[in-house]
């Protein structure tokens, strides 16, 4: 599976490639700077970097290394293990963290630029797709505070959480309680890229003496690679046992798949904006590369976007141009949960009828919690895979639009 993975990487990185020039000359893609307006805070997603990243474990004084955590997926982060509990999270763009456990002191000379965690029991989630991955871990005793309301989860155990008052909503990413984050005894606060937006609430922050992580786990274009994030908050959270066990078991899920050959159907993925443009993934997303090692093909896959976002809006008769044949269509409703019914997605746009898929009843949607689930990668996979393969009461996340 992880050859096969890596084999598909390869090959979008090389279509990517080829591609750019044919962008720029209008083959569906879309201008520069032309975005879907609330998309990036909807699913907080980005096209992954293209430049290279070495990352180096830090010397630290007093402080001996034992290991780097072997990753097989994620771009974004690296974990260095040193004697007697002390690790280094080193994430890219971000820089490097040294998490020192309970007992321990704070090494003196550290590295330039370098934040120090002390062992968080009562973090602010603001990132909060990672909810779903403390869930999975039993991580949940140390978080304590989140930016999202209960009714805004789309899976019991957050929803549950909150409703005991064992999480309490601190207010959104962008405008914090932090009289709330001082008398709940915040230690860190876990923000997404969002946090970009208002560097001055993050400052904020750091001014009360709350130390920042920001998750980078949007920025992966493997599936796979959003879901090893939980192996670093595993260490983080002390229940890396837990988190290298959950992590497994979804590898696990799509072991069965690598020598699958693919079946050549097209699968449309998209929303409706608000304001009448079809909403695609780019092909280096990580939701294009479910869909290929499911068994399919992206219609999608010529389309790219030079401004490196990952949602690409696009005029309904380009989409059109470039859907009409496709054999599935799959409708974001993680994004726009307004389509319940294949004719709540005609009443989108009249071009919708005349697609293929439509008529030939091949309409889906992918539920609401996509982009809240990094944890459900490989069950996700496997559910495109079903759908491709006609195994439909294997479903657990996608629904048909009847």
């Amino acid at each position: 599976m992880k050859k096969m993975i890596k084999k598909i990487a390869l090959l979008l990185a090389i279509c990517v490639a080829s591609l750019s020039v044919l962008s720029a000359c209008g083959t569906g893609g879309t201008t520069s700077g032309e975005t879907s307006s609330g998309q990036e805070a909807a699913d907080g997603s980005v096209s992954a970097e293209t430049e290279n990243w070495e990352p180096a474990a830090p010397e630290i004084a007093g402080l001996t290394l034992t290991e780097q955590m072997q990753t097989d997926y994620t771009e974004q982060f690296a974990v260095y293990k040193y004697e007697d509990g002390y690790a280094v999270f080193d994430i890219r763009e971000e820089g490097q963290f040294l998490l020192v456990p309970d007992g321990q002191d704070i090494p003196a000379d550290l590295p330039a630029g370098m934040t120090v965690l002390q062992q968080p029991k009562h973090i602010y989630l603001a990132a909060t797709a990672l909810m779903s991955l403390f869930t999975s871990m039993n991580g949940m005793d140390v978080v304590s505070m989140t930016s999202l309301e209960e009714d805004e989860w789309t899976f019991d155990a957050a929803q549950e959480a909150m409703e005991s008052g064992a999480v309490k909503y601190a207010g959104k990413y962008r405008e914090p309680d932090y009289e709330m984050l001082v008398s709940e005894g915040c230690d860190l606060a876990i923000e997404s890229t969002m946090i970009y937006h208002v560097p001055e609430v993050q400052e904020q922050i750091e001014n009360l003496g709350i130390p920042v992580l920001i998750d980078r786990s949007s920025y992966e274009s493997n599936p796979l690679g959003r879901a090893e994030w939980i192996r670093l908050y595993g260490v983080l959270s002390g229940h890396e046992e837990e988190a290298d066990a959950f992590f497994a078991e979804q590898e696990k899920l799509i072991e069965g798949l690598e020598d699958f050959e693919n079946t050549e159907l097209t699968v449309a993925f998209f929303y409706i904006s608000a304001d009448g443009k079809a909403v695609v993934r780019a092909s280096t997303d990580y939701v294009p590369m479910m869909i290929e090692m499911a068994g399919g093909r992206y219609a999608f896959a010529d389309v790219i976007n030079d401004s490196g976002r990952s949602s690409i809006p696009m005029s309904m008769e380009t989409f059109y141009n470039i859907a009409e044949n496709a054999d599935i269509i799959i409708y974001n409703s993680s994004i726009d949960n307004s389509v319940k019914t294949l004719q709540d997605l005609e009443n989108k746009d009249p071009v919708i009828a005349s697609l293929k898929a439509v008529q030939e009843g091949n309409c889906w949607s992918s539920g609401n919690s996509i982009y809240q689930r990094p944890d459900i990668a490989g069950s996700m996979i496997m559910d495109f895979h079903n759908l491709l393969t006609g195994n439909i009461d294997q479903l657990q996340y996608l629904s048909k639009l009847e």
